[in-house]
């Protein structure tokens, strides 16, 4: 199988992620500004889940740029990873409309923690596929922050039980650690002229 086909298959679930995310907010009634005060919590998870979602689109568009071939394994480690992401909806939602209560945090923190494990398995088997001289395993290198991220998830899902607002500062932080630009793989691509 063509890796087109595999993207083209990810970029669509992702797609209906992020659209079953934005239909899971519910609009108020009523016509004041008041009405969508009980909207904010939805909304702010919405908007953490739509920066995870976009950035692990990003760096699976960047992860298969990478590889050659599409391996057996590696459909199964895909479908693997867009599990956990197809989760991100009802994780959002429970968590956004119980207003950031620790039971919903906590759950989000694992479909979190999961989707990492999950892409991480994704990029070892890649880097398995393409051998010794893979380029992914070239710009992935010691890779601190994947490696940083799960442990970051699994200290939240703990804090969720104590304090409320460290827990989300960490998921928040998390984001923001991958949302800066990570270069590695274009700049391993364009060093071998791909």
């Amino acid at each position: 199988m063509g890796k087109s086909r595999l993207e083209a298959f990810s970029d669509g679930v992702i797609a209906i992620i992020i659209t079953i995310m934005v239909l899971e907010m519910k609009v108020p009634h009523g016509e004041s500004i008041e009405a969508l005060s009980p909207l904010v919590p939805v909304f702010l998870s919405y908007i953490l889940s739509f920066v995870y979602v976009g950035i692990y689109w990003n760096n699976h568009h960047h992860l298969l740029h990478t590889a050659s071939t599409v391996t057996g394994p590696m459909l199964w480690a895909n479908l693997h990873l867009l599990f956990w992401l197809s989760l991100f909806p009802f994780a959002t939602g429970w968590m956004g409309e119980n207003h950031f209560a620790p039971m919903p945090s906590a759950l989000y923190g694992i479909v979190l923690l999961m989707a990492a494990i999950a892409y991480l398995m994704l990029q070892q088997i890649i880097i398995a596929s393409e051998g010794p001289a893979s380029v992914l395993k070239k710009a992935v290198g010691r890779d601190w922050k994947g490696k940083l991220s799960p442990v970051l998830y699994v200290a939240a899902i703990v804090a969720t039980f104590w304090t409320q607002w460290i827990a989300q500062a960490i998921y928040v932080s998390v984001a923001l650690l991958w949302l800066v630009p990570d270069r590695r793989i274009e700049h391993t691509l364009r060093q071998r002229g791909t």
